[in-house]
């Protein structure tokens, strides 16, 4: 169980940027728990003997299809050489962070609740206010 996504201070005081962050780690402990699907597939070993020993998979369907699924693929850590990170501006974890987050409030329209869990969560509240 992960607990404590965006929490500081031991839960006192709660942060849209951390929020961010832990989800991100979280989506990557999550995959590296889903493990590694071995099937004809996904080894594709006709493919391994097509390319041969000294040959480049990174332009072959197969690998791109894979890639896109099977790696985590981080959307606000930055990958790159320290030198790239640094020429596109330094740009830090938190601010990357915040950005994030200043869109997802501005901008995500949430799906509104079905009426019978809408009215299951009015009677909760109105026997916990009895």
């Amino acid at each position: 169980m992960i607990y404590g996504l965006g929490m500081l201070d031991l839960g006192m005081t709660f942060s849209y940027e951390q929020l961010i962050i832990d989800n991100e780690i979280a989506a990557m402990v999550n995959r590296v728990l889903r493990g590694v699907r071995v099937t004809d597939e996904s080894l594709a070993v006709d493919l391994i003997n097509k390319v041969g020993p000294a040959g480049v998979f990174l332009g072959e369907k197969h690998t791109m299809k894979y890639m896109k699924t099977d790696q985590s693929r981080a959307k606000i850590f930055d990958r790159t050489m320290r030198n790239t990170w640094e020429e596109n501006g330094s740009v830090s974890i938190n601010d990357k962070a915040n950005k994030l987050a200043q869109e997802i409030i501005n901008e995500h329209k949430p799906l509104p609740l079905d009426k019978d869990v809408l009215d299951k969560f009015k009677a909760i509240i109105a026997d916990a206010e009895k």
